[in-house]
């Protein structure tokens, strides 16, 4: 296929752009992808164990609601299987290790009741943003003032509460309450159906893994897209030039009448744009940091957690390890624990050698589950703020005063230029689910423009 004969280049292979990339091929669009990275799927990155069984380094779990990704995977034969959370789990919160089975942690009467209230709150405060323009809600201006971390010590009672937000956060957005405008957070809940869903295995979104990892679907968009997908292609700049766009990445310069970036606001921003950006889409850019995690596996022999009567799910506030759960293979042979370390302790982390994030998180797993965890057959850790080509992982946050201002902004063409990536999403943002529904909106649009020029 020559370039010469483009009607829309893609920025990025993750699922967003690889999305957009089928549907207007499906419409006898001409399309050419560019992928900055060796391989395609973004921040999904499927790595196979010495036993051979695979694993998630990236993005792993969908749950009900997500009906795009798992139409994706019925239709291409992605087996899936439920995340196992039989047992109790463990919560270590101010310097005491409990252990409970239901959704709601295990806590004192005061908190437990404290906790509850939240929740409620919540889920009243974020069905008053609207998802399609979150900075349009009644209260925006008050919400986007005010971090997670300030309305927490101004709303929730006890400190035992404020610690299990605290974790959640950390959990759900890879960041720290401090971080993020209470508006985003707000929005960011009611995109994903709640708090409850957001951060619960059983009907929430850790619900269902991949039998052959997340990045499975991203790969088998590719095999479809064929020689349209080309890696180790980082684009550098974007020109627009009357009726035409100029694409220049390292395999050389490409035109097309539209151009896609399908890559987080972060990295988008990096590209040299001529003429440059508007204001407002340059500032937005410069606003949007990314979460910062770093996905750890640890394997044994067996799953020795479930003999014990464990689910191999923990929550601490301790650090460096923030959450755990069960990452082993459907078989259930060989036992795995998967550790996140997110937000702060990811950003200390980060510049500490893999030596001793190791020693680090198999110190913080003894804690939680004993001596049986202190000698792993094997061990890997994924730091996703080193990654060039991500710049961090889950996805984009917003700080205070971003979605007032720029709202209208990240899914805005400008010129020939279209948006996608999960942080454009309107449902289940900042996932997968969010990924493939920006893929779909932004080949709506390039359709649209191209039926009417012709």
């Amino acid at each position: 296929m020559s370039e010469k004969d483009v009607d829309v280049m893609v920025v990025g292979a993750g699922l967003a752009g690889l999305t957009a990339a089928r549907l207007l091929s499906g419409h006898g669009v001409r399309v050419l992808v560019l992928e900055a990275r060796d391989r395609v799927g973004g921040r999904t990155l499927s790595h196979r164990t010495p036993a051979g069984d695979t694993i998630d380094l990236g993005a792993q779990w969908i749950g009900p609601t997500q009906d795009r990704v798992a139409a994706l995977a019925a239709e291409f034969g992605v087996r899936t299987f439920e995340q196992f959370t039989t047992g109790r789990k463990i919560l270590s919160i101010a310097g005491r290790t409990t252990s409970y089975s239901s959704a709601i942690p295990s806590l004192p009467l005061l908190s437990l009741l404290s906790l509850n209230k939240l929740i409620r709150q919540l889920g009243a405060l974020c069905s008053q943003v609207p998802l399609e323009a979150p900075h349009t809600a009644a209260r925006a201006a008050e919400w986007d003032a005010m971090t997670v971390e300030s309305w927490k010590l101004a709303s929730v009672a006890t400190s035992a509460t404020r610690s299990i937000v605290d974790v959640a956060v950390r959990a759900v957005f890879a960041a720290e309450p401090a971080d993020i405008s209470f508006l985003f957070f707000l929005f960011y809940l009611h995109s994903g159906g709640g708090l409850l869903r957001l951060t619960q295995t059983t009907d929430g979104a850790q619900q269902t893994r991949f039998t052959e990892g997340a990045q499975s679907l991203s790969i088998r968009l590719a095999e479809r897209l064929g020689d349209r997908v080309r890696c180790s292609a980082p684009v550098r700049a974007i020109m627009q030039v009357g009726d035409r766009v100029r694409v220049s990445s390292d395999l050389g310069t490409h035109e097309a009448r539209y151009v896609v970036v399908a890559v987080p606001p972060t990295l988008a921003g990096r590209i040299h744009y001529d003429p440059p950006m508007p204001a407002a889409r340059d500032q937005i850019v410069q606003r949007v940091p990314m979460g910062s995690v770093i996905k750890s596996v640890a394997f044994y022999e067996r799953p020795f957690w479930r003999d014990e009567g464990f689910s191999g799910e923990a929550m601490s506030d301790q650090g460096p390890v923030t959450l755990v759960v069960d990452d082993s293979p459907e078989t259930g042979s060989p036992g795995a624990l998967l550790a996140f370390i997110l937000g702060a302790q990811a950003r200390t982390w980060s510049r500490r050698s893999a030596e001793d994030r190791r020693r680090a998180v198999i110190g913080c797993l003894v804690s939680l589950f004993g001596s049986k965890a202190a000698k792993p057959d094997h061990y890997i850790d994924r730091d996703w703020s080193s990654e060039p080509w991500s710049g961090g992982c889950y996805t984009g946050i917003l700080p205070p005063g971003v979605l007032t201002a720029y709202g209208d902004v990240l899914r805005a063409p400008v010129g020939r230029i279209h948006w996608a990536g999960t942080e454009t999403a309107r449902v289940w943002n900042g996932y997968m689910d969010g990924a493939i529904e920006s893929g779909h909106r932004v080949a709506k649009e390039v359709l649209s423009r191209l039926n009417a020029a012709s």
